[in-house]
């Protein structure tokens, strides 16, 4: 598992999609999201903007990463 650190309280979905190299595009983060391909916390999360906090657990395509923070 991959870990992402972000500086902020929370980075939204798709920005995590393509901090973490799993998507080339926005465009192409909102169309894997929308599609359900993207799980959140063992979930399917289908909203772009959802807020994704230190300790969440994002997957798609294979790959699982674990938000982490600076502070």
């Amino acid at each position: 598992m991959e870990k992402i650190q972000i500086r902020d309280e929370f980075i939204k979905l798709g920005q995590l999609l393509k901090l973490a190299n799993l998507v080339e595009s926005g465009a192409m983060a909102k169309e894997v999201i929308e599609d359900g391909l993207v799980k959140y916390n063992g979930e399917v999360e289908t909203r772009r903007g959802k807020k994704i906090y230190p300790g969440d657990v994002v997957e798609f395509n294979g790959e699982s990463v674990i938000v982490t923070n600076d502070n």
